[in-house]
């Protein structure tokens, strides 16, 4: 190491690098692929979900009905127990004159808590959410109420309710597939009609460990026939014949509970989920990274072997056997893996702050230090270490001692060359296809935040909460018309990228006794007369609805999807007639052109627009440079009106980025990891550059005394090493072309791999080698001849 302290460095930083790298993807791949396993029963719970087949599509609901649960688990003995949850939706909380808005309530039965191994810090887990008004808090949002006081007995007033808090838990666990500050005793609700046929309840089972779940699963088209059919004959209005065509269209399904976060792709999950796909990205993305640095090792421990044949040749002639220098090289590479591994923790250490910002997690350094890390970093050393090292220890301990003491480097170069060059080709190869990956991504994250959405998100402010200024909502909103700086106001619940979606079941009445005749899933968005002109939304046919008109109630606006979906694709729609839940009939008076009002990972969804004063939000289109100063006034009028609630915004724009928050995220991590496997390429290149150029400076000084320039002898050392390059590139194209296009599969809108991105990755790769190779071959170039013939 002393004698070659450039080279040591480069293969103990290259290989602490990618061992570090390879660390930090490991915890994000653990966290990822441990969601929900913290629970007791994790490996008995299963959630239920009912795939609703309509005009062709498979619509994916994890949350049944309120009677499911308590249905499935009457019918069959496997089911020890279920349990559900629901959302309640924002509501205002206050005590002691102190009043927030909380997001992350739910409602739950008594034994949710304990089935997900929720343990609590005070409170009886039995019977805290046994009684109506009562409810469980974390431990964050009880102290935000009552700081260090004990919660337990207080009462909070919760909308309109007082409820009494009974229990505390510290918090959700981060790998969790929901995650709530406080739950409300499902019997709060007042009673509900046990239906089988509509939404709402998120609802797990408990099954016997015995129990079989795919054989569970097959006899549930019993409980659509003697529940779900009925309902539909009677919310319908339709013959029994018809009803029963729930049994083939309606199906309950089982999902494993920890196959919830990577294995599901529904919409309506709790929370957004994550992606199996991804999981194999970075598995393979940190294999190759260690792989770079392997390669690394191996090149240049075998590169280096000109500078150790005269010590393998002493040690053959003083009686070393061939074994004994084997076990003393690879000793050297363990030794040499497992200082890098201690430079890598160190790494790790400086890093981890970053990358738990960077991911979205919070991992800490006991995560690396525990035994079980321990003694899985200590194998991971010994066999990158063997692996690295076992072809330069044969390839060393090998040598003929009569070449090698006659000054010969004991070995054929060409055997030695093809190593080295194929493993230079498999490192650019893997860098270049990075490369390409890494444009691809950041294309289709540009893509999804710059595409035509449908409706001008720009300057489109969102007045939260209006609600609460009562019957002076319209007035306010009349008020801040007048204003020369807000263009058009509207007043609603529904916006575009929130995420609260109603839903209802529809079907084409003129097509009610077709064999194609089949009820879709639609979206509905309750609107007044200014909602399309104020988020700019385009009508391709007709008219829009207003409820300040009494004979709108009866008409809808329907998209462009819901078209397609009801079997209007070649008809006008315009006049005929959709029937919603068997039961109100409307007719199509409009029809808008396509607009995302979710995420463009997904495709539009059918979406009918009623006339209806929504209370909730005040929607504003506003043209000011000054947003501050419009901002301030606006809140001096909230005031002046005395709201029961806190004057609050956001701007729809900010909004929709935070829809591709994940992505972003997951974007950046590749990109990282990406550029770090670049470096660990070209840093392997840069010294065995080095290294194949110290071997022939004898040869350069020769050609420089025969007359040859320095740039020709730049060109020509550079030369074969771009060779490889080049041909590294050439095999990268298809390969990357084909993984990228197969990922691009899992959006519903989607850029084209266009060419020129791989001539650009291509000519990226050829510059960093350029680079790389050229510092190395401009030094021996301009190297005085003199000197490197001295010794001859």
């Amino acid at each position: 190491m002393r004698k070659n302290k450039v080279f040591s460095f480069i293969n103990i930083f290259g290989l602490a690098v990618g061992l570090a790298c390879c660390m930090l993807i490991a915890s994000y791949l653990y966290s990822e692929l441990t969601y929900d396993t913290y629970s007791v029963n994790s490996k008995q719970l299963y959630r239920v979900g009912i795939n609703a087949l309509g005009n062709g599509n498979v619509s994916d609901f994890p949350m049944p009905d309120v009677a499911v649960g308590p249905g499935i688990k009457a019918a069959y003995p496997q089911v020890l127990e279920y349990t559900r949850f629901r959302f309640n939706g924002p509501v205002f909380v206050s005590y002691n004159n102190r009043q927030f808005k909380e997001s992350k309530f739910a409602l739950a039965d008594p034994n949710f808590l304990q089935l997900f191994s929720i343990p609590f810090l005070q409170g009886n887990e039995k019977t805290a959410l046994v009684e109506p008004r009562t409810i469980v808090l974390t431990q964050a949002l009880a102290k935000k109420y009552f700081g260090d006081e004990s919660p337990i007995g207080k009462t909070l007033k919760i909308g309109d309710d007082l409820m009494k808090v009974t229990g505390l838990i510290d918090k959700i666990p981060d790998n969790s597939h929901f995650h709530f500050d406080g739950f409300i005793s499902m019997s709060t609700l007042r009673p509900q009609q046990q239906t089988w046929s509509n939404v709402g309840y998120y609802t797990y089972l408990l099954l016997d460990k015995n129990a079989d779940p795919k054989k569970l699963e097959a006899q549930f088209p019993q409980l659509v026939a003697k529940y779900v059919v009925p309902e539909t004959q009677r919310d319908m209005g339709v013959s029994l014949a018809e009803a029963q065509k729930a049994v083939n269209t309606f199906k309950f399904y089982l999902k494993p509970i920890t196959d919830i976060h990577l294995h599901t792709s529904t919409k309506y999950d709790p929370e957004p989920s994550g992606d199996i796909s991804y999981i194999y990205i970075f598995s393979a993305l940190a294999f190759f990274i260690l792989l770079l640095a392997c390669i690394n090792f191996t090149n240049l421990s075998t590169a280096s072997s000109a500078r150790r044949s005269k010590e393998v040749g002493i040690r053959k002639v003083m009686g070393s056997l061939k074994s004994w220098l084997i076990s003393q090289f690879l000793t050297e590479s363990v030794m040499l893996t497992g200082f890098s591994m201690l430079f890598a923790l160190a790494i790790v250490y400086l890093l981890l702050p970053y990358f738990n910002d960077l991911a979205g997690k919070h991992v800490t350094m006991g995560f690396f230090l525990n035994y079980k890390a321990i003694f899985i970093e200590l194998l991971v050393t010994l066999v990158v270490g063997l692996s690295a090292g076992i072809y330069p220890a044969f390839f060393l301990s090998s040598f003929q001692i009569l070449h090698v003491l006659k000054g010969n480097s004991g070995t054929a170069p060409a055997k030695k060359n093809i190593l080295q060059s194929s493993l230079v080709v498999f490192q650019f190869t893997i860098s270049t296809a990075l490369i390409i990956a890494t444009f691809i991504v950041y294309q289709q994250l540009h893509f999804m935040q710059n595409k035509k959405l449908g409706y001008d998100k720009d300057q489109l402010l969102v007045l939260n909460d209006t609600y609460t200024l009562g019957n002076n909502e319209f007035a306010f909103k009349q008020q801040l018309t007048r204003d020369s700086r807000v263009v058009n106001a509207t007043v609603s619940t529904d916006i575009p990228g929130n995420g609260n979606l109603g839903g209802t079941q529809i079907y084409a009445k003129d097509k009610a006794h077709d064999e194609t005749n089949n009820e879709i899933h639609c979206n509905i968005y309750r609107i007044d007369g200014n909602y399309m002109s104020t988020l700019g939304i385009s009508l391709a046919k007709g008219r829009s609805v207003s409820p300040d008109f009494p004979g709108d109630s009866s008409n809808v606006v329907i998209n462009q999807a819901a078209v397609n979906e009801l079997g209007w694709g070649n008809t006008d729609p315009i006049g005929k007639t959709i029937v919603r839940s068997g039961r109100k009939e409307y007719t199509v008076v409009g029809v808008v052109k396509d607009f995302n009002y979710t995420s463009a990972r997904q495709k539009i969804a059918p979406l009918m627009m009623l006339a209806e004063h929504r209370h909730g939000n005040i929607i504003l289109k506003v043209k000011t440079a000054n947003l501050s100063g419009l901002l301030a006034d606006i809140k001096n009028q909230w005031d002046s009106y005395k709201a029961n609630g806190p004057f609050s915004y956001y701007f729809v724009d900010e909004q929709f980025s935070s829809l591709y928050a994940s992505e972003q995220r997951t974007g950046q991590i590749f990109t990282s990891f990406a550029f770090i496997a670049v470096i660990i390429a070209s840093l392997g290149l840069f010294g065995l550059a080095a290294f194949m150029i110290k071997l022939r400076v004898r040869e350069i000084g020769i050609r420089k005394v025969l007359g040859a320039s320095s740039g020709t002898i730049t060109g020509m050392l550079s030369m074969e090493f771009l060779k490889l390059v080049f041909i590294a590139i050439l095999i990268s194209f298809p390969i990357t072309w084909f993984a990228m296009y197969k990922w691009l599969q899992d959006f519903a809108y989607h850029i084209d791999i266009q060419w020129w991105v791989f001539a650009l990755a291509g000519g990226v790769a050829l510059l960093i080698a350029l680079i790389t190779i050229s510092f190395q071959s401009i030094k021996a170039a301009i190297a005085n001849p003199v000197k490197s013939l001295r010794s001859e």
